[in-house]
Protein backbone atom coordinates (compact mmCIF):
# COMPACT_ATOMS: atom_id res chain seq x y z
CA UNK A 1 0.00 0.00 0.00
CA UNK A 2 0.99 3.11 -0.79
CA UNK A 3 2.42 5.46 2.08
CA UNK A 4 1.06 9.12 2.51
CA UNK A 5 3.40 11.90 2.53
CA UNK A 6 3.82 13.69 5.93
CA UNK A 7 1.11 15.36 7.87
CA UNK A 8 1.04 18.83 6.85
CA UNK A 9 2.47 21.29 9.92
CA UNK A 10 -1.37 23.05 10.04
CA UNK A 11 -3.01 19.48 10.84
CA UNK A 12 -2.85 16.93 13.76
CA UNK A 13 -2.92 13.01 13.04
CA UNK A 14 -5.47 12.06 11.12
CA UNK A 15 -8.70 10.28 12.92
CA UNK A 16 -10.79 7.65 11.96
CA UNK A 17 -13.23 7.03 13.83
CA UNK A 18 -17.28 7.21 13.68
CA UNK A 19 -18.80 9.58 15.06
CA UNK A 20 -22.05 9.57 13.68
CA UNK A 21 -24.91 7.29 15.42
CA UNK A 22 -25.51 5.21 12.71
CA UNK A 23 -22.22 3.82 10.48
CA UNK A 24 -23.20 3.70 6.95
CA UNK A 25 -21.53 -0.39 5.57
CA UNK A 26 -18.66 0.28 3.54
CA UNK A 27 -17.94 4.01 4.05
CA UNK A 28 -14.66 5.24 6.03
CA UNK A 29 -14.63 8.72 7.47
CA UNK A 30 -11.32 10.78 8.24
CA UNK A 31 -11.12 13.87 10.50
CA UNK A 32 -8.53 15.87 11.57
CA UNK A 33 -8.14 19.29 13.80
CA UNK A 34 -6.21 22.02 11.83
CA UNK A 35 -4.36 25.39 13.24
CA UNK A 36 -4.10 28.36 10.69
CA UNK A 37 -1.33 29.81 12.68
CA UNK A 38 0.47 26.60 12.49
CA UNK A 39 0.53 26.71 8.71
CA UNK A 40 3.63 26.69 7.06
CA UNK A 41 4.93 27.62 3.86
CA UNK A 42 5.67 24.54 2.38
CA UNK A 43 3.07 22.84 3.73
CA UNK A 44 1.41 21.99 0.32
CA UNK A 45 4.28 21.11 -1.18
CA UNK A 46 5.02 19.20 2.22
CA UNK A 47 1.60 17.13 2.06
CA UNK A 48 1.65 16.87 -2.03
CA UNK A 49 -1.81 18.96 -2.22
CA UNK A 50 -1.95 21.13 -5.47
CA UNK A 51 -2.22 24.81 -4.72
CA UNK A 52 -4.03 26.92 -6.84
CA UNK A 53 -3.34 30.63 -7.81
CA UNK A 54 -6.66 31.05 -5.78
CA UNK A 55 -5.80 29.03 -2.98
CA UNK A 56 -2.24 30.74 -3.15
CA UNK A 57 -3.53 34.32 -2.21
CA UNK A 58 -6.05 33.16 -0.18
CA UNK A 59 -5.87 33.88 3.97
CA UNK A 60 -4.58 31.38 5.86
CA UNK A 61 -8.00 30.24 7.06
CA UNK A 62 -8.74 29.21 3.62
CA UNK A 63 -5.41 27.58 2.69
CA UNK A 64 -5.57 25.46 6.04
CA UNK A 65 -9.06 24.47 5.72
CA UNK A 66 -8.60 23.40 2.27
CA UNK A 67 -5.54 21.52 2.87
CA UNK A 68 -7.05 19.67 5.73
CA UNK A 69 -10.07 18.79 4.02
CA UNK A 70 -8.18 17.03 1.30
CA UNK A 71 -5.53 15.58 3.71
CA UNK A 72 -8.30 13.72 5.57
CA UNK A 73 -9.84 12.72 1.84
CA UNK A 74 -6.73 11.68 0.48
CA UNK A 75 -6.66 9.37 4.02
CA UNK A 76 -10.08 8.03 3.38
CA UNK A 77 -9.60 6.84 0.24
CA UNK A 78 -6.13 5.17 0.92
CA UNK A 79 -7.88 3.11 4.07
CA UNK A 80 -10.82 2.05 1.75
CA UNK A 81 -8.84 0.41 -1.28
CA UNK A 82 -5.36 1.31 -0.94
CA UNK A 83 -5.19 4.31 -3.40
CA UNK A 84 -3.84 7.30 -2.84
CA UNK A 85 -5.68 10.28 -4.71
CA UNK A 86 -6.24 13.69 -3.17
CA UNK A 87 -9.38 14.94 -5.11
CA UNK A 88 -8.74 18.13 -7.34
CA UNK A 89 -11.96 20.58 -7.52
CA UNK A 90 -14.24 20.85 -10.64
CA UNK A 91 -15.36 24.42 -11.52
CA UNK A 92 -18.29 24.31 -9.50
CA UNK A 93 -15.85 23.74 -6.26
CA UNK A 94 -17.11 20.18 -5.89
CA UNK A 95 -14.11 17.62 -4.95
CA UNK A 96 -13.00 15.80 -7.95
CA UNK A 97 -13.56 11.87 -6.99
CA UNK A 98 -12.42 9.03 -8.36
CA UNK A 99 -14.84 6.92 -10.83
CA UNK A 100 -16.40 4.76 -8.98
CA UNK A 101 -15.94 6.36 -5.17
CA UNK A 102 -18.70 8.99 -3.70
CA UNK A 103 -17.21 11.55 -1.35
CA UNK A 104 -18.07 14.68 0.72
CA UNK A 105 -15.72 17.09 2.19
CA UNK A 106 -16.65 19.47 5.24
CA UNK A 107 -14.01 21.51 7.19
CA UNK A 108 -15.40 24.30 10.08
CA UNK A 109 -13.51 25.96 12.69
CA UNK A 110 -10.40 23.80 13.79
CA UNK A 111 -11.92 20.28 12.27
CA UNK A 112 -11.91 18.99 9.17
CA UNK A 113 -13.56 15.71 7.96
CA UNK A 114 -14.04 13.32 4.69
CA UNK A 115 -16.42 10.60 3.89
CA UNK A 116 -15.96 8.13 1.05
CA UNK A 117 -17.69 4.88 -0.52
CA UNK A 118 -17.95 2.81 -2.99
CA UNK A 119 -20.43 3.01 -5.67
CA UNK A 120 -21.59 -0.97 -5.23
CA UNK A 121 -22.24 0.10 -1.35
CA UNK A 122 -23.88 3.87 -1.66
CA UNK A 123 -25.14 5.56 -4.56
CA UNK A 124 -24.19 8.65 -2.82
CA UNK A 125 -23.13 10.34 0.54
CA UNK A 126 -23.17 13.76 2.05
CA UNK A 127 -21.15 15.31 5.17
CA UNK A 128 -21.17 18.80 6.51
CA UNK A 129 -20.60 20.22 9.78
CA UNK A 130 -21.77 23.55 11.31
CA UNK A 131 -20.79 25.43 14.76
CA UNK A 132 -24.42 25.58 16.64
CA UNK A 133 -26.09 29.31 16.09
CA UNK A 134 -27.45 31.49 19.10
CA UNK A 135 -30.87 31.69 19.75
CA UNK A 136 -30.97 35.45 18.75
CA UNK A 137 -29.03 34.93 15.54
CA UNK A 138 -30.99 31.57 14.44
CA UNK A 139 -34.52 33.24 15.10
CA UNK A 140 -32.58 36.16 12.17
CA UNK A 141 -31.84 33.40 9.71
CA UNK A 142 -34.72 30.95 10.12
CA UNK A 143 -37.13 32.72 7.39
CA UNK A 144 -34.31 31.98 4.54
CA UNK A 145 -33.50 28.55 5.67
CA UNK A 146 -36.45 27.01 7.15
CA UNK A 147 -39.75 26.40 4.58
CA UNK A 148 -43.30 27.87 6.02
CA UNK A 149 -43.95 24.32 7.18
CA UNK A 150 -40.83 24.01 9.15
CA UNK A 151 -41.34 27.55 10.32
CA UNK A 152 -44.68 26.09 11.72
CA UNK A 153 -43.25 23.21 13.60
CA UNK A 154 -40.02 25.19 15.03
CA UNK A 155 -40.16 24.96 18.81
CA UNK A 156 -39.55 28.19 20.43
CA UNK A 157 -37.44 26.57 23.01
CA UNK A 158 -35.03 24.98 20.82
CA UNK A 159 -34.21 27.56 17.84
CA UNK A 160 -30.78 27.59 17.62
CA UNK A 161 -30.47 23.60 17.46
CA UNK A 162 -33.51 23.39 14.88
CA UNK A 163 -32.28 26.01 12.82
CA UNK A 164 -28.32 24.93 12.81
CA UNK A 165 -29.63 21.01 11.96
CA UNK A 166 -31.80 22.04 9.33
CA UNK A 167 -28.67 24.67 7.68
CA UNK A 168 -26.69 21.57 8.06
CA UNK A 169 -28.98 18.31 6.99
CA UNK A 170 -29.74 20.33 4.14
CA UNK A 171 -26.20 20.98 3.16
CA UNK A 172 -25.44 17.11 3.50
CA UNK A 173 -28.72 16.18 1.58
CA UNK A 174 -27.17 18.91 -1.41
CA UNK A 175 -24.00 17.38 -1.40
CA UNK A 176 -25.64 13.39 -1.49
CA UNK A 177 -27.64 14.55 -4.50
CA UNK A 178 -26.12 17.05 -6.47
CA UNK A 179 -23.41 14.84 -8.27
CA UNK A 180 -26.03 12.66 -9.42
CA UNK A 181 -28.53 14.96 -10.37
CA UNK A 182 -26.28 18.16 -11.21
CA UNK A 183 -28.96 20.28 -10.75
CA UNK A 184 -28.63 22.53 -8.15
CA UNK A 185 -31.44 23.53 -5.10
CA UNK A 186 -31.43 25.16 -2.03
CA UNK A 187 -33.07 25.25 1.18
CA UNK A 188 -36.82 25.96 0.04
CA UNK A 189 -36.35 22.77 -2.14
CA UNK A 190 -36.10 20.49 0.96
CA UNK A 191 -37.50 20.26 4.31
CA UNK A 192 -36.61 18.37 7.40
CA UNK A 193 -40.15 15.70 8.34
CA UNK A 194 -38.81 15.03 11.48
CA UNK A 195 -35.93 14.90 13.77
CA UNK A 196 -35.42 13.22 17.42
CA UNK A 197 -32.75 14.23 19.99
CA UNK A 198 -30.87 10.51 19.42
CA UNK A 199 -29.64 12.17 15.86
CA UNK A 200 -31.80 10.81 13.45
CA UNK A 201 -33.56 12.64 10.70
CA UNK A 202 -35.76 12.32 7.88
CA UNK A 203 -35.86 14.32 4.97
CA UNK A 204 -38.09 14.88 1.88
CA UNK A 205 -37.80 16.69 -1.14
CA UNK A 206 -40.03 19.61 -2.61
CA UNK A 207 -38.92 20.02 -6.30
CA UNK A 208 -38.24 18.06 -9.08
CA UNK A 209 -34.21 17.04 -9.61
CA UNK A 210 -34.20 14.63 -11.90
CA UNK A 211 -36.60 11.56 -13.16
CA UNK A 212 -35.45 9.69 -10.09
CA UNK A 213 -35.13 12.55 -7.73
CA UNK A 214 -38.78 13.83 -7.49
CA UNK A 215 -40.84 15.76 -4.95
CA UNK A 216 -41.61 13.75 -2.65
CA UNK A 217 -38.99 11.69 -2.30
CA UNK A 218 -37.66 11.05 1.40
CA UNK A 219 -34.15 10.26 2.54
CA UNK A 220 -32.56 9.55 6.03
CA UNK A 221 -30.32 11.48 7.73
CA UNK A 222 -28.09 11.38 10.91
CA UNK A 223 -26.30 13.93 13.26
CA UNK A 224 -24.41 14.85 16.10
CA UNK A 225 -23.88 17.91 18.29
CA UNK A 226 -20.55 17.68 20.70
CA UNK A 227 -19.48 21.07 22.14
CA UNK A 228 -21.92 23.14 20.09
CA UNK A 229 -20.24 21.18 16.59
CA UNK A 230 -23.07 19.74 14.73
CA UNK A 231 -22.10 17.22 12.01
CA UNK A 232 -24.83 15.42 9.73
CA UNK A 233 -24.64 13.05 7.18
CA UNK A 234 -27.14 11.95 4.36
CA UNK A 235 -26.55 8.83 2.40
CA UNK A 236 -28.27 7.40 -0.31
Amino acid sequence: MPVLPPQPACCDPIQFDWPLPRPVPGAVLASCAFDPSRLAADDFQRAGIEQTAALQRSVAKRQAEYLAGRVCARAALQRLDGRLYAPATHTDRSPVWPAGIHGSITHGKGWAAAVVVADGACQGIGLDQECLLDDERAQRLAGEILTPAELQRLDPAQVGLTVTLTFSLKESLFKALYPLTQQRFYFEHAEIVEWSPAGTARLRLLTDLSPRWRKGVELEGQFRLTDKHLLSLVSV
